[in-house]
């Protein structure tokens, strides 16, 4: 049988029909570095990276490998952008939030107070304009960008004390993720963008008066219910917080569209678990730190109400001054619109009812 000729005429389909495999193994080999914004002990969210270097060395019979390294071993948590944008390494996994202080544009491809659930923000990224609008956004930091991992709605926070009223946000030193403390700020609280291995510490010296970081199983990790007591939900500034894998420019464009195919791939198979991975793990942690005297209480309806009502009106603002915003939100926002009509019809009646089960 003449390989090249099947391939030629069969495609794919055919190949894999006729049982033969597609040539990989006559790829180049190459060895990648990844830099990640997290610590190793959080095998959720730095997991993801893990993953998807694994199925990308599957997926190449070994050929491309990429090497994955926590927050500081290569650079600062908060410097990935920057190295993959200088070439210092040719890949990184972060949550794009991060970034808001280099355009308020990179929360968009992440999460915003009020935005997307973790669904909706996959069906815009995949299926509406989300995935196109961010790729032109990254291209200006020479970055090419792929899903890879979505928390789902976030918790709250951790706080020394119990949060009662919107007033109670006042002067409240928080350590809160991304573009959300420009919210808090507003708010009258005092937002500290601190990394994940750093927050126990800030919380139990008292440097902060609260911290939030993502659900049950991550917290219960970091131990923040050792140092504050109360445990405030839902985290409305991360309804569906999306992971990328930032790749830069140049070195995704050296691969052959083989070698991009299996990082599209391996991107999407990283992407869909780690969600499984925290929907799974949530709920036996969640009952693990009530077990522990943790307190879980609802955010009162006037915060809800007072971030919201910052929340669009800081949109605003960001939209009469920064058109790269403008184009991305307004898109985004429209999605939305249409999203939640679907989903207060078909999601959120089928949720509300089961919820109130005994089962």
């Amino acid at each position: 049988m003449d390989r090249r000729s099947v391939i030629k005429n069969a495609g794919i389909a055919g190949v894999l029909a006729a049982g033969v495999a597609p040539a990989v193994h006559a790829q180049a080999t190459i060895r990648w570095r990844l830099a990640s914004s997290f610590p190793k002990s959080l095998d959720t969210i730095f997991g993801a990276a893990d993953t998807f270097a694994k199925k990308v060395s599957e997926m190449s019979g070994g050929k491309f490998t990429i090497s994955t390294h926590a927050a500081g071993e290569l650079m600062p948590a908060f410097g990935v952008v920057d190295g993959v944008q200088n070439g210092t390494v040719e890949c990184a996994h972060t949550a794009p939030y991060y970034f808001f202080g280099k355009d308020e544009t990179f929360a968009l491809g992440c999460a915003i107070p009020f935005g997307l659930n973790s669904r909706q923000m996959t069906a815009w990224m995949y299926e509406g304009n989300g995935g196109k609008l961010m790729r032109e956004f990254y291209a200006k930091y020479n970055i090419v960008n792929f899903p890879a991992g979505n928390t789902g709605c976030q918790m709250g926070g951790w706080y020394r004390k119990q949060i009662k009223s919107a007033k109670d946000i006042k002067g409240l030193k928080f350590r809160v993720g991304g573009f959300a403390g420009k919210v808090i700020e507003r708010m009258g609280g005092v937002p500290q963008n601190i990394p994940g291995g750093e927050i126990y510490q800030a919380l139990e010296k008292g440097t902060i008066d609260a911290a939030e970081w993502v659900g049950p199983y991550d917290d219960q990790k970091l131990g923040f219910n050792k140092v504050a007591p109360f445990y405030h939900y839902p985290g409305w500034w991360e309804g569906g917080p999306q992971l990328d894998v930032f790749i830069n420019n140049k070195a995704f464009e050296a691969l052959t569209p083989e070698y991009k195919a299996i990082v599209e791939a391996a991107a999407s198979y990283a992407h869909v678990e780690m969600q499984a991975k925290y929907d799974a793990k949530n709920p036996t942690a969640l009952k693990q730190l009530v077990g522990n005297k943790t307190k879980v209480l609802p955010f009162p309806k006037d915060v809800l109400d007072l971030a919201f009502k910052e929340s669009m009106a800081l949109y605003a603002e960001i939209s009469a001054k920064n058109p790269n915003w403008k184009k991305v939100y307004d898109d985004m926002s429209a999605f939305r619109k249409d999203q939640n009509l679907w989903f207060r019809f078909t999601e959120a009646r089928f949720d509300s009812f089961m919820q109130a089960q005994k089962l």
